[in-house]
């Protein structure tokens, strides 16, 4: 369609402005120190890496993604950079394990709890084994 849209000043002029043109800065120049799991976008910090390679002296080409709004970026970081990230990374897989065994230890207690509901009732007979 040829249709022109109106301007926000609402002149309908349909002219772009300078900045329409300009490219979006790749994630590794939003800044230096930036912590790499958390997204540019969505501000989670739920950020992985997908893909990652020794670039340069101390610095890494890092692949992301962001499994909340799926932005995918990444750049090549310093050294200091990469490590923040891969603490945070250890500290997730950390909370992750966890809630993990948590999980797991109220799984088990709910199923006791059932075998033992089940033993009480005369629930299970010896052909159940």
């Amino acid at each position: 369609m040829s249709e022109r849209q109106a301007a926000p000043d609402g002149q309908g002029s349909g002219a772009l402005d300078a900045s329409s043109f300009v490219a979006p800065r790749a994630p590794a120049e939003l800044g230096a120190t930036r912590d790499l799991h958390v997204c540019p976008t969505c501000s989670s910090g739920l950020v992985y890496p997908t893909d990652w390679a020794p670039a340069a002296r101390r610095r890494w080409a890092v692949d992301l993604r962001c499994p909340d709004c799926e932005w995918e970026g990444g750049g090549v970081y310093a050294q200091e950079i990469v490590d923040r990230f891969d603490e945070a990374l250890d500290a997730g897989t950390e909370q992750l394990l966890e809630d993990l065994d948590l999980l797991a230890r109220a799984n088990m207690e709910d199923q006791v709890d059932r075998f033992v509901e089940a033993l009480r009732s005369d629930l299970v007979l010896p052909e159940d084994f």
